[in-house]
């Protein structure tokens, strides 16, 4: 999961694996793969940041056993 910050600032997790858009409208929006939106104070380039070092977490530890 990462965390992102809803328009009023309340922090809220959310699984990358079910992001389907990053849009900056100007404010970005999440839509997930079930159609659900979200908009967040998180820049789109940042949120991808957060993907991405969750990703890395997720595959460190299989890197790690080889």
């Amino acid at each position: 999961m990462i965390e992102v910050s809803k328009v009023n600032g309340k922090p809220v997790l959310v699984n990358p694996d079910l992001i389907r858009f990053i849009e900056a409208t100007p404010d970005t929006v999440l839509t997930f793969t079930d159609g659900e939106r979200l908009m967040v104070q998180d820049k789109p380039d940042d949120i991808v940041q957060k993907i991405i070092r969750f990703r890395r977490t997720c595959a460190l530890p299989a890197i790690v056993k080889e």
